[in-house]
C-alpha cells in the first residue's frame, strides 16, 4: 500500500496504547486548499465531516477543532492601483476552562489561544489593524522583513489601536507575537499567533493543519505547569484529529513556548518531510522528529499508508504528560 509519497512504511515501530478513549473520527467540514493550490493528476485534499455528534466546547471561547483549519485570508482592497490585504486583529482577556478544574485568565488575539492564522501571498501589501481592548498595554510583532516603524515593538495602550502596513516577505512561516515586557508573560498569557505567506509557485493541495506548542505559567514563577496544542491541553487527544490514508497532510507548526529552551515533536509510525521556516519548496530531511527553540517552526508533510489511530506530542514525556498530546486518527481512504 502506497503513500502519497510513495514511501515504505517502516516496521517493527510500535505505539503506547491509550484505553479508554473513544475511536470516534472528528474533523471539519471546509477546504483546505491555498489560492491556487493544487495536487499534479490528484483531486484537492478531502476533509473528513465532524461526527454529526460533536458539539464545540460551550466552555470555551472557541473551538480547538476549529482553530485546526481556520485560516483567516483577510479581505481584499483595491487602494491607488494596488491591492491591499487587510486584517484586524484584537487584544482582550479571556478566561480559558484548562481543564475540567483549572481555569485560567488569558490575554489572546480575537478571543482565542492562539491568534488567527493570518494568510497571505508572498509580495502582497498587509494592513493588520490591532486594537488593544486589554487593560494592558500590548503590541504585534511580526517576524519577517519590513521597516523598523513596523517592527510592533512600541506599546498600544488600552483603548488604543495601531496599524501595521508591510510587504508579506518572506515565504514562509512567521510567528507574530505581543513584544511588550516581560515578553515571556505576554507570550505565556496567549498573545501570539501564525503568519503564512505563500510562495508565488503555490504548494501542492493537502489536508492542512495548524498547530500551535504553547505552556502556561499558573504560578508566575518563569515555569510552566501545564503545555499545550492549540491552547487547549490533551484536546487533541481527547478529540483526535481525523485525516484520510494516503492522503498528503500539511502541518504547520510552530513552537511558542516559552521557559523551555528546546521542545521536540514526534509523530508516530511514520515519518514526515521537513519544510525549515517553511523556506523551500523542497524538503530539508526527512524524520519523526525534530527539535525547536522557542519561535521556532516548520511545515511538516506526511501521509499515512495505514488506517488507525497515531499519537503526536513532544518526545519529553513531562510536557507531552502535561498537555501536550495528541492523535491523528487515520480514517480508510
Amino acid at each position: 500500500m502506497s503513500s502519497v509519497f510513495s514511501q515504505r512504511p517502516f516496521k517493527g515501530w510500535s505505539r503506547r496504547q491509550f484505553l479508554g478513549w473513544g475511536a470516534a473520527g472528528v474533523g471539519l467540514v471546509a477546504t483546505s486548499t491555498a489560492v491556487g493550490s493544487r495536487l499534479s493528476a490528484q483531486a484537492p485534499a478531502r476533509i473528513p465531516p465532524l461526527p454529526v455528534d460533536y458539539r464545540p466546547p460551550s466552555q470555551l471561547p472557541f473551538d480547538p477543532m476549529a482553530v485546526l483549519r481556520d485560516f483567516d485570508y483577510g479581505t481584499l482592497k483595491r487602494e491607488n492601483g494596488r491591492t491591499v490585504r487587510e486584517f484586524e486583529v484584537t487584544a482582550t482577556s479571556t478566561p480559558l476552562q484548562l481543564n475540567s478544574a483549572l481555569s485560567f485568565v488569558s490575554w489572546n488575539l480575537n478571543g482565542r489561544v492562539p491568534g488567527p492564522t493570518l494568510r497571505a501571498r508572498a509580495g502582497e501589501w498587509v494592513r493588520v489593524i490591532f486594537h488593544n481592548q486589554d487593560g494592558h498595554s500590548h503590541s504585534l510583532h511580526f517576524h519577517g522583513i519590513h521597516p523598523a516603524e513596523m517592527d510592533g515593538v512600541q506599546p498600544v495602550r488600552h483603548d488604543q489601536t495601531r496599524v501595521y502596513e508591510f510587504e508579506a516577505s518572506p515565504f514562509g512561516v512567521h510567528p507574530y507575537h505581543c513584544h511588550i515586557a516581560p515578553v515571556t508573560r505576554h507570550i505565556s498569557k496567549g498573545l501570539y499567533g501564525l503568519f503564512i505567506v505563500d510562495p508565488p509557485q503555490p504548494r501542492p493541495a493537502a489536508d492542512e493543519l495548524v498547530l500551535v506548542m504553547g505552556g502556561y505559567d499558573l504560578k508566575g514563577e518563569d515555569r510552566n505547569s501545564i503545555y499545550a496544542f492549540n491552547g487547549i491541553p490533551n484536546y487533541y487527544r481527547d478529540h483526535p484529529i481525523a485525516i484520510y490514508q494516503n492522503q498528503r497532510v500539511r502541518v504547520y507548526l510552530l513552537n511558542m513556548i516559552e521557559f523551555d529552551a528546546a521542545i521536540t515533536f514526534h509523530i508516530h509510525a511514520n515519518l514526515f518531510r521537513l519544510y525549515r521556516t517553511g523556506r523551500t519548496l523542497t524538503p530539508s530531511e526527512e524524520s519523526d522528529v525534530v527539535t525547536m527553540g522557542t519561535a521556532e517552526r516548520h511545515i511538516l508533510e506526511f501521509a499515512y499508508p495505514y488506517p488507525g489511530q497515531y499519537m503526536f506530542h513532544p518526545h519529553q514525556d513531562a510536557i507531552a504528560e502535561n498537555g501536550c498530546m495528541g492523535l491523528f486518527d487515520v480514517l480508510p481512504s
